[in-house]
């Protein structure tokens, strides 16, 4: 019942929700019913036209777009805005795909999703190709951090909270994954936007990626700092010092209005980072709009 209670004033916090509280639940009880009679099997749920995805029962990271339309409404509705069919995108700590899905499904933007927990994965293939985007999407099963060629324990079966294994941290249902460096993927092409959600290990994330970091075709990055990398001992002040040093601005979006706001610093979960500021505004002018339960964004 706390799950309920806590999913139900997620979504009356939402903006669609909000917007659109009847609708958005239906969308959960009718979820929740439909999950229910299915707990283990896969379901296929209508995301943004034309793509579809996989869903089953507590599967966090895709199941909140079921009754909110976009789950992190803003980030996901800057993504739709930014991203162009000649862009890449990398989706660092991709989950089972909702950003990836939104990307190379809706936008037509080439994309690397980098996963780690192996269960988790086996889900981001399968949605891959239920939206038969395999010429689109590059899939790599790992850590993206600092020193390539090594290797990191990983918890398996804690869903969006799937992390690296701190050294001082007891576990069972661990994994060990191999670490490459985003600086690796350069090879093929630059992405123009990034989104790093990694459970507090961005700083590593950030070591592996210097280069990208400073190649100009990187104009934006969706990172989530809430003081996860504690754990690590990482202090994530430096990391917003880090990104300010290379022209990056801390900046909140309002969808409906299509505007970019700076701020002083980050928040406690998703920010958006970006820099050429005015190219980016150009971009998010002039993006088709995108329908979402109802609302054209």
């Amino acid at each position: 019942m706390q799950k309920i209670n806590r999913t139900i004033g997620f979504i009356l916090k939402h903006p669609l929700g909000k917007k659109h509280p009847l609708t958005s639940l239906l969308r959960l009880l009718a979820w929740q019913l439909q999950s229910m009679f299915s707990p283990s099997k896969l379901i296929v749920k209508s995301f943004i036209s034309p793509v579809k995805f996989y869903a089953r029962k507590g599967l966090t990271g895709i199941t909140g777009n079921i009754y909110a339309g976009l789950h992190e409404f803003d980030d996901m509705a800057f993504l739709l805005h930014f991203l162009r069919i000649d862009d890449v995108f990398f989706d660092i700590g991709a989950n089972v795909g909702s950003y990836t899905l939104l990307a190379s499904g809706v936008c037509k933007s080439s994309t690397t999703a980098i996963e780690p927990a192996k269960l988790t994965f086996n889900l981001l293939c399968k949605n891959v190709q239920l939206n038969s985007l395999q010429n689109k999407v590059t899939l790599i099963n790992a850590v993206a951090g600092g020193l390539a060629s090594s290797s990191v324990v990983f918890s398996q079966n804690e869903d969006t909270t799937n992390h690296v294994i701190a050294n001082d941290e007891s576990a069972t249902g661990i994994m060990t994954v191999p670490v490459i460096t985003l600086d690796s993927l350069l090879k093929t092409a630059a992405p123009a936007l990034i989104k790093i959600d990694v459970e507090g290990y961005e700083t590593e994330v950030l070591k592996g990626m210097a280069k990208t970091l400073r190649h100009p075709n990187l104009k934006a990055i969706i990172i989530e700092l809430n003081g996860s990398g504690v754990r690590y001992g990482f202090d994530e002040n430096k990391i917003h010092e880090l990104l300010l040093l290379n022209g990056f601005i801390p900046y909140n979006y309002n969808a409906f209005k299509r505007k970019l706001n700076a701020i002083e610093y980050h928040g406690s979960h998703n920010t958006i980072y970006c820099r050429d500021i005015d190219f980016i505004n150009e971009r998010i002018k002039n993006a088709r709009p995108v329908k979402v339960m109802g609302e054209s964004i």
